[in-house]
C-alpha cells in the first residue's frame, strides 16, 4: 500500500492553501497508512486454533498420548502465529468494529496532536485518512460545530471512503478539501488574515 508521494503531497497542501483563504477554520489533513498493527490478533488466533483443534481432533480420533497432544497443541500454534502475521491474513481476521474504533481512536489523538483545539475560536477542521481500515473521518471543533451540524460531513465521508476503497485517495483528498471550504466559506468566513496551522499533508507511515 502506498501513500501519497511528494507531488501528490503538494497538490493537497495546495489544496488546503486555497481553502483557508477564504475561511477562519484551520484545516488539517492526516493520512495513516494504518490505524494499528494488530500484532495481538495472531496470537489470540493462534491461542484459540491451537489449543481446540488438536484436542477436538484427539478426542474423536484418540490417535495422541497426553505428551504427543501437547506437542500437536504447541506446533499448530506456531504454525498459525506465523500464517496470521501475514498482513493481508490479519486483515481478514481483524473485526470490522475493531478496525473502525482503533482508526476512530487515532483520529481523535491526531486532532489534538496536530493542536487542532487549540485553534483560535474553536475554528480547527480535521480531515483524516487510514488507508489499511478504508476509514475517513472529519472532525471539528465547536467553532465549527455550532454553526454546521455533525451530518454535514456524512456525504463528503461516504463519497471519499469509497474513492479509498478504490485506490483513488488523492482524488478523495482533493475533492473533500475543495467540498470542505465551500461550506467553511459560507458558515466561517474569513475575516482576518492569519496561518496557526502548517498548511500540509501529515503522514503517519
Amino acid at each position: 500500500m502506498a501513500l501519497l508521494n511528494r507531488e501528490e503531497q503538494r497538490q493537497v497542501a495546495e489544496a488546503i492553501d486555497r481553502v483557508e483563504r477564504r475561511t477562519d477554520a484551520e484545516l488539517v489533513t492526516v493520512l495513516a497508512a494504518r490505524a494499528d498493527d494488530y500484532a495481538y490478533m495472531p496470537l489470540i488466533w493462534a491461542g484459540v486454533i491451537g489449543l481446540l483443534v488438536p484436542g477436538i481432533v484427539n478426542y474423536c480420533l484418540e490417535w495422541l498420548d497426553a505428551n504427543e497432544l501437547l506437542l500437536a497443541q504447541m506446533a499448530t500454534f506456531i504454525l498459525v502465529a506465523l500464517l496470521c502475521r501475514i498482513p493481508v491474513v490479519t486483515s481478514l481476521l481483524v473485526p470490522a468494529a475493531v478496525r473502525r474504533w482503533r482508526a476512530g481512536n487515532l483520529a481523535r489523538r491526531q486532532f489534538l496532536e496536530q493542536n487542532l483545539h487549540k485553534a483560535q475560536d474553536g475554528t480547527g477542521i480535521l480531515v483524516f485518512v487510514s488507508e489499511a481500515e478504508r476509514y475517513v473521518e472529519i472532525l471539528v471543533d465547536h467553532g465549527i460545530a455550532s454553526r454546521l451540524h455533525n451530518d454535514t460531513w456524512k456525504a463528503m465521508v461516504d463519497v471519499f471512503t469509497q474513492q479509498v476503497r478504490d485506490g483513488q485517495t488523492l482524488q478523495g483528498f482533493l475533492g473533500c478539501i475543495h467540498a470542505c471550504g465551500e461550506l467553511l466559506a459560507d458558515h466561517v468566513p474569513v475575516t482576518h488574515s492569519r496561518n496557526e496551522l502548517p498548511n500540509r499533508l501529515v503522514v503517519l507511515g
